[in-house]
């Protein structure tokens, strides 16, 4: 019933405004725009200089130049994002502000919600949107520290023909292709065709494997004022995955004795983690009016996983499981789960438009999750050591029941820019949810449904103090939602807590001008935090909150053959209000109070179309173990340099050539230290890596 009461409103909005449209002029506009602007955080037609929000765009230049061929990567190029768990071979994810973020809530692509537990194909990525910070008006449920937006590559304008042949590591070589064209009458029908293929060898040792992946974009221009546009993608990627290292008893190995080639999944009997994944979308617009616009946009994905490694994991021999033993033995475990299915749908219907000193948009998202997890194998194989050369028999034993799970949701958003003089902006926002979730352990206890209805608004002032410069501050909410795990040690199993209402204040001050960009921004972020507690039976409640507060800065600045341009995190997290008073006032696992990054690039004018770059990778210390001050990895600081070469031959084809050495110093650090599945993890800085590269566009 809410989901026709929605779209008979919208039916009747959009008739309305049809009537008062017929004899307008419409255009839709297909170009790229002229300023950066975020398209995730719902308000596209707004420069990113004069948005009331902390955010970033990461263009395919950026990402190409940087050498990023999987998502983790990007984490080098804005220090807004730190790694969580970024094993190779795996997934990847991020922390933001401190927060890790949710695979199942806190990525879109395009703008709608995906299931990031898999490997994410950039080859047909034009860009990553970053939005930093409570996102309850962009998500109905995620984590607080933002969003992250992969942008789909479209038919352009104008004709894209490229080539790409890349080399790098130990023997990773791939191959792309980029095609794109337009036709018909005045260009009506326009498509774009991506396609690459990698073999996978990193300097890591025991992780050979292979990624691939194809692509085709389409549009048309139906009439004027009319644009429909589909697009999908198949990509599979099959590799071992990095099994990281560990605390030793109470002790941090000296990252100095440990070779960072080292792969711990080296068993004879291990088997790559295979990611398989199709996506496709449609989507159509229509000027209803000049200054009206309806919007549908709908996306399915279709993923499939078969997860394996030779899984080091814990320290019997100590009663330790959540770190490996003081003499470097661990425990070693044959985990598969093989056939894991994923299917993510969502659906999008919005109008956006002006009325008078407004700018609004309002639709409505109806979006589903559905996860089957088959029988898995987790035994119990021998012990292993830290040198690698340990060798333990298999058991792929299928013994161990894992939940099947299935969401909906609908949400009702409301967007609106109000100038409320030439100076002065107020943007108001809201969205309502209705969520319903369940989960099925599948090991003989009953299956688990709850529902919850919550709305998260956000508001924000700015004021425009020149033509250059912005200042604005604003609030919002952001909701989780959390239960009491299925599992027979907790009282009230599957039991749903009360909605989690994350809370953020921020101010910032924007600065756009013709040779340097900049912007600060502050900001107060507070989180309920959850814990076990009781005897025999736990009992997980509420308990206190995580209060995460900062401080972000960025610039850009060009200078005749120079070009600088970094960013910078300070950033103080702590337990707050806690139950037990010796957790209070404690720093969360992973998470560096001090993060940054700069690139520069210097174009040699004695040798046109060369450009040098050196990009700074910097993250302070980070704690260990969840609610302890103590054991601790130390600060480390990275260097990058490169060397790119525009080539324009005769026939109007031009070359670009690139060389770069990452970690040129082999730099030997603990890159991240990421507490999960109740384990403390240690993941080396990669060592150095040579790569090469040749581009023909033509």
């Amino acid at each position: 019933m809410a989901t026709r009461s929605i779209a008979l409103t919208l039916a009747a909005l959009v008739a309305a405004m049809t009537c008062r449209a017929q004899d307008a002029t419409q255009t839709v506009v297909v170009t790229g725009r002229a300023a950066p602007t975020l398209g995730v955080a719902g308000f596209d037609d707004v420069p990113l200089s004069r948005a009331p929000f902390s955010a970033t765009t990461l263009g395919a230049d950026a990402l190409g130049a940087g050498g990023i061929g999987q998502l983790a990567q990007a984490a080098r190029l804005d220090a807004g994002l730190s790694d969580a768990y970024n094993s190779e071979g795996y997934w990847s994810n991020f922390t933001i502000r401190g927060f890790t973020l949710d695979p199942r809530a806190n990525y879109r692509r395009d703008g709608l919600p995906i299931n990031a537990e898999t490997a994410l194909w950039l080859g047909n990525k034009q860009a990553l949107e970053v939005l930093k910070g409570a996102s309850g008006l962009q998500a109905g449920t995620s984590v607080p520290g933002g969003l992250v937006n992969l942008l789909v590559k479209r038919p352009q304008a104008t004709r894209v023909r490229s080539a790409t042949l890349d080399v790098q590591g130990a023997g990773t070589a791939g191959a792309a292709v980029d095609l794109g064209d337009r036709a018909g009458e005045d260009g009506a029908f326009g498509w774009r065709l991506n396609a690459s293929h990698e073999r996978l060898d990193p300097m890591l040792r025991d992780a050979r494997g292979t990624r691939s992946g194809a692509a085709a974009a389409f549009d048309w221009r139906v009439a004027p004022g009319r644009l429909l546009e589909a697009e999908f993608e198949i990509n599979r990627q099959s590799q071992p995955s990095q099994a990281a290292f560990s605390l030793l008893g109470a002790t941090v190995p000296d990252a100095h004795t440990i070779d960072p080639r080292l792969n711990l999944n080296n068993q004879p009997w291990s088997l790559p983690v295979v990611f398989g994944g199709r996506t496709a979308s449609l989507r159509y617009t229509q000027l209803l009016a000049a200054d009206v616009q309806l919007k549908v946009h709908a996306m399915t994905q279709h993923l499939r996983t078969d997860d394996r490694i030779a899984f080091p994991f814990g320290c019997s021999a100590e009663g330790a499981f959540d770190r490996y033993c003081s003499d470097g033995s661990f425990d070693f475990y044959d985990f598969r789960s093989e056939g894991e299915r994923r299917r993510s749908d969502a659906l999008d219907v919005g109008v956006s438009g002006s009325i008078a000193a407004h700018r609004y948009a309002l639709g409505v998202l109806a979006a589903r999750q559905r996860t089957l997890n088959p029988l898995q194998a987790f035994n119990f194989v021998g012990t292993g050591t830290l040198d690698g050369l340990s060798v333990v028999p298999v058991d792929p034993t299928l013994t161990t029941p894992n939940a099947d799970r299935h969401e909906r949701s609908l949400e009702l958003y409301l967007r609106d820019r109000w100038m409320l003089m030439p100076q002065w902006s107020l943007w108001l926002g809201a969205r309502h949810t209705q969520l319903r979730r369940s989960s099925d352990p599948k090991d003989g206890n009953p299956a688990t449904t709850y529902e919850q209805t919550f709305i998260t608004p956000w508001l924000a002032l700015s004021h425009q103090l020149s033509d250059a410069l912005t200042a604005y501050a604003s609030w919002g909410q952001g909701i989780e939602s959390a239960v009491t795990p299925n599992l027979p040690i907790y009282q009230s199993p599957g039991q749903a807590l009360p909605a989690l209402k994350s809370r953020q204040l921020e101010a910032g001050l924007k600065a756009d001008g013709r040779d340097v960009d900049w912007s600060v921004v502050a900001f107060d972020i507070s989180r309920p935090a959850t814990t076990d507690a009781g005897a025999p039976l736990l009992s997980r409640t509420i308990d206190g909150e995580q209060r995460h507060r900062g401080v972000e800065a960025a610039a850009a600045w060009r200078a005749g053959a120079w070009s600088l341009q970094g960013s910078a995190t300070a950033l103080r997290a702590r337990r707050e209000g806690a139950g037990d008073a010796s957790v209070d006032g404690q720093r969360p696992p992973n998470v560096p109070e001090r993060s940054l990054r700069a690139q520069v690039t210097y174009q040699v004018p004695e040798w046109p179309g060369a450009r040098l770059g050196a990009t700074l990778t910097h993250e302070g210390s980070r704690t260990v173990l969840p609610d302890s001050g103590t054991p601790t990895i130390g600060a480390w600081t990275r260097v990058d340099l490169s060397l790119r070469i525009d080539q324009r031959l005769a026939d109007a084809t031009t070359l670009t050539w690139q060389l770069g050495v990452d970690n040129v110093a082999d730099r030997r650090a603990w890159k991240e230290a990421p507490f999960q599945f109740d384990h403390a993890y240690l993941f080396p800085l990669a060592p150095r890596t040579w790569r090469a590269g040749v581009q023909a566009s033509f």
